[in-house]
């Protein structure tokens, strides 16, 4: 039995403009989805919809009774399907190109199963009534959602012949300054669950289950981490050529980072408001996506060649 895709073969193909359009609305979507995570957050509303995949009471969507809790819950929801369709677009449109990209393809569909991934935790945090830790594994499979969708449109932004492939492990100093780079970023970005798991913001009611941990400790953990990002990447931008990708890459985490540290301090200062909240989370999705240009920026084979 053939393929559902080979009966389009011949039929119908894209170019390199429709393919990094269909990447970057990926990403798009994907920061969309953690940004309303933090939303649904901090407005209280994660048992808007009590139950899954129903709204409640065997209904796909809330009633206007049951307040606008359920509202921002059920559109948070319907985010999963339009990042579905985003996505589902990318993958047609690379299995369809003129010239095929079969590693395009497979990032692609990374992306649609960390979707299903995704979508299964959140389940899973609704039925366990806002578990801290299930929440945390909620926020971090929409991360690697954003880091597949990332490297995926890094790939389709670099000319053909310039695809990004196993990386040598005789790295120079600037490429194992961009793996302590990653690492540092993700750790903090697992920190920062912990952080939000231990603090005020539960999702819901003060009766939720908070994270057994002593909040003011995570949060130091979780400055010091931010700082030695910073200090990394600072590293790699010294060590960059004015000019090339390279330092563009790294400056572009360092504007991120700064405006970072600065709604960090002004939550601090401010008592954590809601927006600041949400906008920490917007910034902390392009720090991470710059962190993986930079790691692909120095793998050998790219740093030698002229990139987009």
């Amino acid at each position: 039995m053939k393929p559902p895709f080979s009966y389009l073969d011949g039929k119908i193909s894209f170019g390199q403009g429709a393919l990094r359009a269909a990447a970057a609305s990926a990403v798009v979507a994907s920061i969309a989805i953690i940004v309303g995570g933090g939303v649904v957050r901090v407005s209280g509303s994660g048992l808007g919809c009590p139950d899954w995949p129903t709204c409640a009471n065997g209904a796909l969507s809330p009633t206007p009774e049951m307040g606008l809790h359920a509202i921002i819950e059920f559109v948070n929801r319907l985010l999963t399907s339009v990042i579905c369709v985003v996505v589902g677009a990318v993958i047609v449109v690379a299995r369809f190109q003129r010239e095929p990209r079969p590693q395009v393809t497979r990032w692609a569909w990374a992306q649609f199963w960390v979707i299903v991934l995704n979508a299964v935790i959140g389940g899973l945090t609704v039925w366990a009534r806002l578990n801290p830790f299930v929440v945390a594994g909620h926020f971090l499979a929409a991360t690697l959602l954003l880091a597949a969708a990332a490297v995926t449109w890094d790939i389709v932004s670099r000319p053909d012949h310039d695809t990004v492939r196993p990386i040598d492990t005789s790295a120079t100093m600037q490429r194992q300054l961009a793996w302590v780079l990653l690492a540092t970023t993700t750790a903090l970005m697992i920190v920062g669950t912990a952080v939000t798991g231990a603090g005020p913001h539960a999702g819901d009611s003060s009766d939720v289950q908070r994270m057994p941990f002593d909040w003011a400790t995570a949060t130091w953990i979780h400055a010091v981490l931010a700082g030695t990002v910073t200090i990394t990447a600072a590293s790699i931008w010294r060590s960059s050529a004015p000019g090339t990708d390279l330092r563009r890459r790294t400056t572009w985490v360092l504007l991120a980072l700064t405006a970072q540290v600065g709604v960090g301090i002004t939550q601090s200062a401010t008592g954590l408001p809601n927006t600041l909240v949400v906008v920490h989370m917007l910034v902390a999705a392009l720090v991470f996506i710059g962190a993986i240009r930079v790691f692909l920026e120095t793998a050998p084979h790219v740093r030698a060649t002229c990139s987009t």
